[in-house]
């Protein structure tokens, strides 16, 4: 039918755009998405009921009451007492506390969004790492990963099961239960959690946090940046951390040079001038340093000043949250740069570095890191702000904690509920909502920010295109060409492809993207083998998670990134197997549970 072909053709360019725009982010999610909506409606795909028909899917508001219930959650304090916890029982032991850690934020992150279970657990782990003498780099990247191996124990542990679950309704089959998904994901968590713990201290840089916890009764270390200015003694130095250790009394963290970052411990290099070191030190050393005249300020007199005068003032860092309200923001034009006390000092992305007097036009993403110098009274200011997480900082102040109670009450009720059958997921979701916001552990205000919109509007818009693909038979053609690989194969190999797929995309896309496109092609292709496509869509739910070789399709990764210090090769060298380990346990557990 060429009418049809020439929609399948149209409906492929859509497509691609679509992808291309999201894996490059060359402009915004949000106005991808409602792209994507524009260009199916006005090409006539689709009607302008059948564009916005995501709005009204159930998943859409399950998930977003869901991103609340958490919110709710976090903000209350009734998950935050655990970090008491943990700094409790852990007494200073190193291992204690990483396996208190681990199990935490697994059991936290089965049950609510694990993105904020990561925000609560970053300055946690920043600060447990100065107090129990281990690198929070050995440990950041694995609660990340944690996090998202716990989430597809359950429905609601990530957006992307409840997702899948009320989209297989739509193909006609049984939406999923509550814990339907445990009987693989359970195996699953606990193998790869055993593998991180062993394996991630061997292959992770032991980096140093740059910023210890903010305690008054510890000797103040500043953290600042020094330029090797013209003659100095540094110059030609091939083994910089050691000479500034002994000679100086410094702690060399990074080197930037030319805009670029550099890691003196993994990557040796021969200190030249103009090179910008990111020390941490006394300021008696700090100032001895600058009086001899090896370095000098980076930034001239507008920078930092070191000495008794500023015995109030702390050098922290900030890193930007996925609920930050001034992602793309220029950083010259947020609240810090107004605010006469507070004195930025530098901005550190996924990829370079930028001085002050570099930042004008940096639009901040998330994950980008901030070193700032404030008062010690701006802290309470600056954590309540929801637009940054103070790195190392344990002592996190939470709003209305003598709420958490009843706001653990209410999530409980919509757990049991949901998990009984005695009510719809959507209806529990909307009456935990409702009651917590009535109880007043939620604040309406609060709370819209927290619907994260980018995420929903994605949804939105790829449910769209996934009509879209079925309506012109797009979804046929791609489930054909997928058979072809796959030509004369048991369902087992065809199961293995699936998984195999839905991992590779998500880790270019985001995990519900990925599960919004490839659910309708699994379930057609496990039509055409004539099997059950109950194994292909819970496939989806573990493949679409199953994000660990980059930093870039999954929120969480991208968080520990700047606090980390870490490099793109850390999450391939740790990810990469354990991506392996996800997709062929979930092959070969998948079908004995749900047989083809």
């Amino acid at each position: 039918m060429p009418e049809l072909s020439s929609q399948i053709i149209l409906v492929s360019v859509i497509l691609i755009a679509s992808l291309s725009l999201l894996i490059t982010e060359k402009i915004a999610v949000d106005k991808t998405a409602i792209g994507i909506m524009v260009a199916l409606a006005t090409t006539g795909i689709l009607s302008p009921a059948e564009t916005i028909s995501g709005f009204a899917n159930p998943a859409v508001i399950t998930v977003a009451s869901m991103f609340l219930l958490s919110y709710g959650l976090i903000r209350t304090g009734a998950v935050g007492f655990v970090s008491e916890l943990i700094l409790h029982f852990s007494k200073g032991n190193k291992n204690r506390a990483i396996i208190l850690i681990l199990l935490t934020v697994a059991l936290t992150s089965g049950f609510i969004n694990n993105t904020p279970v990561v925000v609560l657990f970053i300055p946690i782990v920043m600060g447990l790492s100065c107090e129990c003498d281990f690198s929070p780099s050995k440990l950041l990247i694995p609660i990340s990963y944690v996090s998202i191996l716990a989430g597809t124990c359950t429905l609601i542990g990530t957006s992307t099961n409840i997702l899948v679950s009320n989209l297989s309704t739509s193909f006609g089959f049984e939406p999923l239960s509550m814990f339907e998904l445990s009987q693989v994901g359970l195996p699953i968590a606990i193998v790869g959690i055993t593998f991180l713990f062993f394996i991630s201290p061997r292959i992770l840089p032991g980096r140093t946090a740059p910023v210890c916890e903010l305690d008054e009764t510890k000797l103040n270390k500043y953290i600042a940046e020094l330029i090797v200015c013209q003659n100095s003694p540094l110059i030609g130095e091939g083994h910089i951390i050691e000479h500034a250790q002994e000679q100086l009394g410094l702690s060399v963290i990074e080197v930037f040079r030319n805009g670029n970052i550099f890691d003196p411990i993994r990557s040796p290099l021969t200190i030249k001038q103009d090179d910008i070191l990111l020390v941490k030190g006394s300021a008696e050393d700090i100032i001895l340093c600058l009086k001899k005249q090896i370095l000098e300020l980076a930034h001239g007199e507008e920078n930092i000043a070191f000495g008794s005068g500023l015995k109030d003032d702390l050098i922290i860092e900030l890193i930007v949250p996925p609920l930050s309200g001034l992602l793309r923001e220029k950083l010259l034009s947020t609240e810090l740069q107004n605010d006469p006390e507070i004195k930025i000092i530098a901005l550190r992305t996924r990829r370079h570095h930028y001085s002050y007097r570099k930042i004008k036009t940096v639009k901040l993403k998330i994950g980008d890191t901030i070193l700032v110098r404030c008062p010690r009274q701006k802290l309470s200011k600056i954590r309540n702000s929801n637009e940054f997480i103070v790195v190392e900082d344990i002592h996190h102040s939470m709003i209305d904690k003598e709420k958490a109670k009843m706001a653990a009450i209410i999530f409980i009720g919509v757990v049991l509920f949901a998990s009984s059958g005695l009510a719809d997921i959507l209806v529990c979701s909307l009456t935990g909502v409702f009651l917590m916001t009535l109880t007043h552990c939620l604040s309406l205000k609060d709370a819209y920010r927290s619907l994260e919109s980018e995420v929903l509007l994605l949804i939105v818009s790829t449910i769209a295109l996934g009509v879209a693909m079925q309506k012109t038979g797009a979804t046929k053609l791609y489930a054909d060409a997928f058979l072809s690989l796959f030509d004369g194969k048991s369902p087992n190999t065809v199961l293995l492809g699936v998984i195999f797929l839905s991992s590779l995309c998500t880790h270019i896309l985001s995990n519900n993207a990925t599960a919004v496109l490839l659910l309708p092609i699994a379930v057609t292709t496990a039509t055409a083998l004539g099997a059950d496509p109950r194994p292909f869509i819970i496939g989806i739910c573990f493949g679409a998670s199953a994000c660990f070789a980059s930093p870039i399709g999954y929120q969480t990764n991208l968080l520990v990134y700047g606090p980390g210090r870490y490099r793109f090769s850390d999450y391939i060298k740790l990810g990469m197997p354990l991506n392996i380990i996800v997709i062929v346990l979930s092959a070969l557990l998948i079908p004995v549970f749900w047989p083809f």
